[in-house]
């Protein structure tokens, strides 16, 4: 199963085709840049360099939020343009899940936290059950002291909040705060490829037409309109 992703929820632009377990390709932007820059030129390369071509391919997986109003506006555009294209599916995956995911190793608690400016937070929490990714609590958006505040056991922190707000959290858990590798705290759009292929082999695929970002708050211009 070939699946092309891509992930621009955040600081990080990143794009993958993945086939079953393997990552034939990705690119993954580092730089402060608006998205829509360079997004379709890496889909374009990562199809040429993989050596399929777009017909082949059995999917679309996009990141649906939260994160960056205007990041998942465009990724989310642009999947849905090709998917209508080549009438192939798409799954949205969560950008706190593949955070999490990519603390794969970890025998902590994990807490992901994206920087949704204006001093806040969006947060979930999670555990690995073996080799299973589990949610404990929904998605949220807090200030970073009330998202931690009922933390009392080893917790690893991982994302870009994570790295902003790292002496606030440390001030409040001490050692049992820890915290992920810079480069696990950028979402990989192979993570999110590979978290959606369950969900391709199910037929549990999102309607395309209806498919839209999950922002959890409501971005600043509606917010001063009312």
């Amino acid at each position: 199963m070939k699946i092309l992703a891509v992930d621009t929820a955040a600081k990080s632009c990143s794009v993958a085709i993945v086939d079953k377990e393997s990552v034939l390709v990705e690119f993954t932007l580092g730089i402060e840049q608006t998205h829509s820059k360079h997004l379709m030129e890496m889909i374009n390369a990562a199809i040429k360099l993989s050596g399929i071509i777009v017909s082949e391919l059995d999917g679309f997986a996009v990141t649906r939020g939260p994160g960056s109003f205007t990041g998942l506006r465009i990724e989310i555009s642009s999947i849905k343009g090709l998917a209508a294209a080549t009438c192939k599916p798409l799954v949205g995956v969560s950008s706190l899940d593949a955070l999490a995911m990519q603390c794969f190793f970890s025998q902590y608690l994990i807490c992901p936290l994206l920087d949704a400016r204006r001093g806040e937070v969006y947060f979930s929490r999670y555990r690995f059950n073996g080799n299973i990714l589990k949610k404990e609590i929904d998605e949220q958006v807090l200030p970073p002291g009330e998202a931690i505040c009922d933390i009392n056991e080893a917790c690893i922190f991982v994302g870009d909040g994570a790295f902003v707000y790292q002496k606030a959290i440390m001030d409040k858990l001490g050692a049992l705060a820890h915290f992920a590798l810079p480069s696990q705290s950028a979402i990989r759009a192979s993570t999110i490829a590979n978290i959606s292929m369950d969900r391709f082999k199910n037929n549990d695929t999102d309607d395309i037409r209806s498919f839209a970002p999950f922002y959890i708050r409501k971005c600043y211009a509606e917010l001063s309109s009312h």
